[in-house]
């Protein structure tokens, strides 16, 4: 009896390591077998970078940036800016992350953001790269948005290609790794080395082509941000501030040589990722990705023509 018994409890005992495991596995994407940053040095804040705007919004501590937004700061145009910076050189291709730590609480209409732009040198008709944190309210999770813009498409009348995520872990608990890989074939989002979005050069119309900056921020998006503006920023739960750390941006600068071979994402010279990364990166888009521009029938797909199979 006594062993029956201990065996029972043995067999529940497994069947619980086997529902946890499992538990854990649905919601945990698969390893993706290359770690891309790993094979990157990190950078120098001070020598890669330099401050954009807010100067007086920014922090240096123990190698970690922080910057933020509250009451006083100051606007660039019809924004309100806390503080961004750029870095220093341009470049035509390359990989570009940092670790990134965000704020818990009431965060609605702020984003934080890691991007490459051109906007300074192309005003008006600029290119650009992002990872956005769009700010939410208490007790739901932050969304991820990555979008691309080209050649002034998000300028004016602005037609984004947004793919927008939910985490699948808590991203103001502790850092973790947020990265832009930019080749002269695909641009690849990393979040802790793990693919989320591909986005393939199909033509030269859809697709980033001229030397781009690597820049950071934090500022007041309040009319979008959060569920389409629904929720506005609240200074009443000021500051908003985010951290940057292990800041990474290697490739080829605007000045390089035609011989530059661009970084790859994956074991292959050639770049392209794994079949292990597509199946990671599969799981993501399947898990955690919440909206794609390209199969919202809503918008005009004729403005977007890397959409068509």
């Amino acid at each position: 009896m006594k062993m029956g018994n201990s065996l029972i409890s043995l067999l529940s005992i497994f069947h619980l390591l086997v529902f946890w495991g499992s538990s854990v596995n649905a919601y945990w994407p698969p390893s993706p077998g290359y770690w891309p940053s790993s094979k990157v040095s990190s950078l120098n804040f001070y020598k890669g970078f330099r401050n954009l705007w807010g100067p007086q919004h920014q922090r240096m501590d123990q190698n970690a940036l922080t910057i933020w937004l509250d009451r006083t700061s100051v606007y660039l145009g019809f924004i309100i800016i806390g503080s961004g910076f750029k870095s220093v050189k341009p470049f035509r291709s390359g990989y570009f992350g940092a670790n990134i730590k965000l704020q818990p609480g009431y965060t609605a209409g702020v984003i934080t953001s890691l991007y490459l732009s051109n906007n300074e040198a192309h005003p008006g008709f600029h290119d650009e790269v992002d990872i956005e944190f769009l700010g939410t309210t208490f007790g739901k999770p932050y969304t991820l948005q990555t979008n691309v813009y080209i050649r002034g498409s998000g300028d004016g009348k602005i037609i984004g290609r947004e793919m927008k995520f939910h985490l699948w872990f808590d991203p103001t608990k502790e850092f973790h790794h947020y990265a832009i890989l930019w080749s002269p074939r695909e641009i690849i989002f990393f979040v802790d080395d793990i693919p989320i979005r591909r986005y393939p050069k199909k033509s030269a119309y859809t697709f980033p082509l001229r030397p781009m900056w690597l820049y950071g921020s934090i500022w007041d998006a309040s009319t979008w941000a959060t569920e389409n503006g629904k929720y506005k920023a609240d200074y009443k739960y000021q500051p908003f501030t985010a951290k940057y750390t292990n800041f990474k941006a290697i490739g080829c600068t605007a000045y390089s040589s035609s011989r530059c071979r661009p970084v790859s994402a994956s074991p292959y010279r050639s770049g392209g990722l794994s079949r292990q990364q597509y199946q990671a990166m599969r799981w993501v888009q399947t898990h955690s990705m919440v909206y794609n521009y390209c199969k919202d029938y809503k918008r005009d797909h004729s403005l977007t023509p890397e959409c068509r199979r």
